[in-house]
Formats: structure tokens, C-alpha cells, sequence
């Protein structure tokens, strides 16, 4: 029997492993609806464009280590944003706030949601995911949808989402993230070439109706 799985890579994994035919059908993502900065403006005093955003849990294998690192290293006056919980352990969130202890450009908010989570989005300049690990990454979709220029990391699961529409570091490259972060808080017109064209093309690339349909087909087969 075939059965349905959400990343290319599981769907290797169960051939492999278990000589199981599986079918690929992504997440689906919706067009966003910007919001204006109000509640971030008020709580950490972040405006439109004046910060680059990772959104996420805090967990190793995001990379938020070498972000943090490369980041300090960035001569610019845009904020660096840490959103998101703890998964790990405390000791891992302490090390990250302990690296960024020295640099006041740097905020954690902690565990986001609702409409904090719709400006952070918004108004972000850039959004970074420094990963060395992901399934099928639903938040580079979503920050995509919000029309956000993306830099991630170089691994599939990352660039096979962004395809040319956003820009790559070497996975675990410091050095590499830092030269990236720095050319892009430098050039703020190719960012804004991929905010013009971001959210248009993960919309049509992961449309949910698509995915509904490709569904149906698939439990519908004799």
C-alpha cells in the first residue's frame, strides 16, 4: 500500500528502510495578510524593516548558534529577533542568551502568538533560518506568504522551498552566514526584490488547493 508523507526526505527514509512506496504531497500555505507594527512597536520598539527575524523553536539543530554568532559580526543598526520557546533544555536557552549577552541589538521574545506573531511577520527586513536540520519547514513558508526576503541555509529541505526566490549560506558556515547577512543588510534593493516576488510564488507553488486535490486523487485511486 502506498501512504502519504510531507518531506522528500521522509519519503526515502521509508523506501529504504522498509521498501515502502510512499507519495510526496507538501504542506500548503495561504496568502498573508500584512499587519501594521503596534503590539512589537510597543513591547520591544521594532518598526517596519528595522530588525531581521528567526522565528522558531530554540532548539541545536536550528543553527541559532552560528546565527548569533555570525550576527555580531554584521555592522548594521537593524535588531536581530530571536522569536520563539524553549524545546530543549534550559541550559540551551541560557547558552544562547549568554552569547548574545553583549550585543544590545539582539532581543529574545520568547514563545510568540496571535497577532505579535502576525507583526513580527509583517515587518521583518529579512528572516533567517540557519538550519541543519529540517523536515519541510512550515515557518519559511509562512514568512514567504508575509512577502519576507529569506535566507537560509543550503540544506534541501530549505533551498528546495525557496528555489531562486530567496538567498542561501553554507550550512554551518559562520563566516559564509555572516558575509550574507552583512551583503543583504548592505543592499536593501535585492531584498526588496524578493519581497516583491516571495509570497506570489510560495502561494501558487504550495497552494492548499492543489494539496486537497492531489489528496482526494491519491485515496480515490482502485
Amino acid at each position: 500500500d502506498e501512504i502519504i508523507v510531507l518531506s522528500e526526505s521522509v519519503q526515502s527514509y521509508f523506501k529504504d528502510t522498509y521498501g515502502r512506496e510512499t507519495v510526496f504531497i507538501p504542506n500548503g500555505v495561504s496568502s498573508a495578510e500584512k499587519k501594521d507594527a503596534a503590539e512589537i512597536t510597543e513591547k520591544f520598539g521594532l518598526s517596519q524593516n528595522s530588525y531581521v527575524l528567526y522565528l522558531g523553536r530554540l532548539v541545536p539543530e536550528k543553527g541559532i548558534r552560528y546565527l548569533l554568532e555570525a550576527y555580531k559580526s554584521v555592522k548594521t543598526d537593524k535588531k536581530l529577533v530571536i522569536a520563539g520557546g524553549s524545546s530543549d533544555t534550559a541550559e540551551f536557552e541560557a547558552e544562547l542568551k549568554s552569547l548574545a549577552a553583549e550585543d544590545e541589538r539582539i532581543i529574545f521574545t520568547g514563545f510568540v502568538q496571535g497577532r505579535m506573531l502576525e507583526e513580527l511577520y509583517s515587518n521583518a527586513y529579512l528572516y533567517v533560518l540557519p538550519s541543519d536540520l529540517e523536515g519541510m519547514p512550515l515557518s519559511l513558508m509562512e514568512a514567504m506568504s508575509y512577502g519576507n526576503c529569506c535566507l537560509t541555509s543550503d540544506i534541501p529541505e530549505c533551498s528546495q522551498v525557496t528555489g531562486e526566490n530567496g538567498f542561501t549560506f553554507r550550512k554551518s558556515d559562520t563566516e559564509d552566514l555572516k558575509n550574507k547577512l552583512q551583503f543583504l543588510c548592505d543592499n536593501s534593493d535585492k531584498v526588496n526584490m524578493f519581497k516583491e516576488s516571495s509570497s506570489e510564488y510560495i502561494c501558487k507553488k504550495y497552494s492548499w488547493d492543489d494539496v486537497v486535490n492531489r489528496t482526494l486523487a491519491l485515496y480515490r485511486e482502485p
